[in-house]
């Protein structure tokens, strides 16, 4: 399977009455189907998976499958703490129709998950899944990191396909390329090291700026593939501010602010996470206001 290219790392909308509100995710999807954005992830960091309960992640996955355009990879974060509860997860969005999983290290006892414990545990669930398995290290969020040498192996597997890498860094994306099978597939979290990464052999990224201003993200991905190298460089500049105000400063709450300026259905985040304050929002609106011409150029 090839993921190359940029998904976006979906929101999870939510009603005036704290509910999942799947009509907005449908409104989104139906949106995003018009863009030449690859395929979504569904239920990673951006989603708020960890607040859903499996009620509601049901729920969301089906309601994407239905809505995704049909030439749309579709990507299901599975990752739990329990490699039972993992291998259950990525067996249901299996059902479901997705087309790989997009597994979190587990993080909880940090302590005790050395190397091979992480190798155990994903070489489990890819004996284990029906459908190929996208590692996924992103340490600013579990403390866990999936370094170049665990990588490498776990590239052996015939069904670990990639790794989403979300460290932000190029040198350890260069380290896992150099050091993983040739076809392993590396996907950058980070918007603001894109290009950089692509250069070096990255495939493409699953990004949450990419929900916000999936246009900009697309465009940069095909400047660097076309061999447009100022063009991507210019864009490049211009992701690196607005990833680090949107999505590093703002958060979860700032893409889907964004997002709503933008004609899309953000909305708040679910509690604990909160809502922006005024002040924030107006440094977001005039950010927004000098990144739209660029928007219209891509």
């Amino acid at each position: 399977m090839d993921l190359s290219g940029v998904f976006p790392a979906l929101t999870t909308p939510f009603a005036a009455d704290g509910s999942v509100s799947l009509a907005d995710l449908k409104h989104n999807l139906h949106r995003y189907n018009g863009t030449d954005l690859a395929g979504y992830v569904v239920l990673g960091s951006t989603g708020e998976s960890v607040l859903l309960s499996r009620e509601e992640t049901d729920g969301i996955l089906a309601t994407a499958k239905e809505a995704a355009g049909p030439e749309k990879k579709l990507i299901a974060g599975t990752g739990a703490e329990s490699t039972a509860e993992t291998i259950e997860r990525t067996k249901r969005a299996a059902e479901l129709g997705y087309h790989a999983a997009l597994v979190k290290t587990p993080h909880y006892y940090k302590p005790m998950y050395k190397p091979e414990v992480l190798i155990a545990h994903y070489r489990r669930v890819a004996d284990n899944s029906p459908i190929p398995i996208l590692l996924y290290s992103v340490p600013q969020f579990t403390g866990v990191a999936l370094e170049p040498p665990e990588a490498a192996a776990l590239s052996e597997h015939p069904n670990i396909i990639g790794i989403k890498d979300s460290s932000g860094s190029v040198q350890r994306v260069a380290e896992v390329i150099a050091a993983a099978r040739p076809d392993f597939q590396v996907l950058v979290g980070s918007a603001s090291t894109m290009y950089p990464s692509l250069m070096i052999g990255a495939r493409g990224g699953i990004l949450a700026l990419a929900s916000a201003l999936p246009e900009k993200c697309v465009a940069l991905y095909h400047f660097a593939r076309r061999g447009q190298p100022e063009q991507a460089r210019e864009l490049q500049q211009l992701l690196v501010k607005a990833s680090k105000v949107i999505v590093s400063e703002a958060g979860i709450a700032g893409v889907k602010f964004v997002m709503d300026q933008r004609g899309y259905r953000g909305g708040i985040p679910r509690l604990p996470l909160l809502p922006l304050t005024d002040e924030v929002k107006k440094r977001l609106i005039a950010l927004l206001a000098a990144l739209e011409p660029a928007v219209a150029r891509a």
